[in-house]
């Protein structure tokens, strides 16, 4: 199969016992990117590869459960033993290494750059690993956010990232084998923006994949709840991310 999806972490909107935040290694053409670095998805990425393997790191947006283990991965890399033979592509929001450098209280990015290449993302930023091509695009969020289709010799996977309602979510899991989307809130609240998507919405936002995952379920939900409510709403098959699981496609 072209590309595959391990899962290593779908908790909202902190890590629980064996459940980490965020987190997915992507396989495909030759690569393997890191996709989301959410609390504790270092570890898990361990059991699945050796992070010096690498061959990029995406990060949706900067709120902690999808980015604080770049913190780890720094120690790793600059302190642990595991430097990686060339610095690995770093594709996140622009103030993503300011902010790891202030966490750390150095004054300027410059020490990260023996280990970590920062590439800001933007709406339509499109980048090439030998045979994985790489799609963002900008979504509906309470910060800079980002979504992203990954293409391979054929075969698509969709990603949300956290996001409301909105056309680029659809446009993303349009043609694609498997949408991997959150479904985050029971309910929006009136007057609130909508900054992330219920079941129903992430059922609809599908509709123009082959498969939904449902993913980053928050603690107002259970996901076989999350799960059979949006398949009311989108007609293909719907399962749950569950840490450790890996789908070829």
């Amino acid at each position: 199969m072209p590309l595959s999806l391990t899962v290593l972490g779908t908790a909202s909107p902190h890590p629980g016992p064996d459940r980490p935040c965020s987190g997915y290694l992507l396989r495909g053409g030759g690569a393997e990117v890191w996709m989301d670095a959410g609390t504790g998805t270092f570890a898990e990425l361990q059991r699945h590869t050796d992070p010096r393997r690498l061959t990029a790191i995406w990060i949706s947006h900067l709120h902690a459960d999808h980015s604080a283990d770049l913190l780890a991965a720094v120690y790793a890399f600059a302190h642990g033993g595991l430097t990686p033979p060339a610095p690995i592509p770093v594709y996140a929001p622009a103030d993503c290494a300011r902010r790891l450098a202030g966490f750390l209280g150095r004054p300027d990015v410059r020490f990260l750059s023996g280990v970590l290449d920062f590439r800001p993302l933007y709406d339509g930023h499109a980048v090439r690993h030998w045979n994985l091509r790489l799609t963002s695009r900008a979504v509906t969020h309470d910060t800079e956010a980002y979504g992203l289709r990954a293409e391979c010799q054929g075969s698509v996977l969709a990603y949300s990232g956290d996001s409301g309602p909105c056309d680029a979510l659809t446009e993303l899991a349009t043609g694609a084998d498997l949408f991997l989307c959150e479904a985050d809130i029971d309910a929006h609240r009136e007057g609130e923006q909508r900054v992330h998507l219920t079941p129903e919405d992430a059922g609809a936002c599908a509709k123009g994949a082959q498969e939904l995952l449902i993913t980053h379920v928050g603690p107002t939900l259970r996901r076989e709840e999350a799960v059979g409510r949006a398949a009311l709403v989108f007609a293909g098959r719907t399962t749950a991310a569950r840490e450790g699981e890996t789908r070829s496609f």
